[in-house]
């Protein structure tokens, strides 16, 4: 979008214009900034040293993230309507990696849902999940075997969480599991907000002979309250078309293997 270009526009507006658009976007790049805004990179790279000097972002390798406090975890009602269409061309590749006989993880998170949709014609499949709204659905619609694993429900986000969940998968062990997240950083590791659902997504890890993460692009180069998985606990990450290239040279450096939706 041509916005008029350095001459054109303020200064001040302009990085006010950029504030608002990382806050919704959660996350940008200078590629796209200059395009938004037809500038340099030079002058985008001042902006955010700038906006980030002023603490209304932070700056990334190649970008810029919101400020939106570490612990902040929309809920399952609220996720429900981002990235959509991102989540639905994940959850398709996903499908690709699950097979008659298997016996599979399902964490939480409404990428994982929209996975749970495309197994309903599968004869011989066992789910273990801690989601309610994946087990209620499979329950009406498919013929899976489902182990629900027990505990408090959070309210508002479709789970089990606490020690009694991770009591009942336990003893389990599983072809795969599929992962969700809400942020993956190459120093940081893989997080999410809530220290009781860190610590069911960490158990669901070491369940999966395979570990595969499902994030849309806006997890990338992003941090929240707890790290649950190191990258290398990771066999696949399944994203969408909108992850920066440069990120993904970064993980594949660190042999952890992307595909792109």
């Amino acid at each position: 979008m041509n916005r008029n270009g350095e001459d054109g526009m303020f200064a001040e507006e302009r990085k006010h214009m950029i504030v608002d658009l990382v806050n919704k976007n959660i996350k940008t790049t200078v590629n796209n900034l200059c395009e938004e805004f037809s500038v340099s990179p030079a002058t985008i790279r001042n902006d955010l040293r700038e906006l980030e000097e002023a603490g209304l972002l932070k700056r990334t390798h190649g970008g810029a993230i919101s400020n939106i406090k570490a612990n902040y975890e929309p809920n399952a009602y609220q996720k429900e309507v981002e990235h959509v269409n991102e989540k639905k061309a994940i959850a398709k590749r996903a499908a690709q990696y699950v097979h008659e006989g298997d016996t599979i993880a399902l964490d939480t998170g409404t990428t994982t849902f929209e996975l749970a949709k495309l197994l309903v014609t599968y004869e011989n499949l066992t789910v273990v999940t801690n989601d309610l709204q994946i087990a209620a659905f499979l329950e009406r619609n498919g013929k899976a075997n489902i182990i629900m694993a027990g505990g408090a429900v959070r309210r508002n986000f479709h789970c089990t969480a606490g020690q009694k969940a991770i009591d009942t998968l336990s003893d389990l062990n599983v072809d795969k599991t599929f992962l969700a997240a809400n942020g993956v950083s190459v120093k940081r590791g893989i997080s999410t907000p809530n220290i009781d659902t860190a610590h069911v997504k960490e158990k669901l890890v070491s369940l999966g002979d395979e570990v595969i993460l499902l994030v849309d692009s806006t997890k990338f180069d992003t941090s929240t309250f707890v790290k649950f998985a190191d990258l290398k606990d990771i066999d696949l990450i399944i994203t969408d078309n909108g992850v920066d290239p440069e990120y993904v040279e970064l993980l594949e450096r660190e042999d952890v293997t992307t595909e792109i939706a």
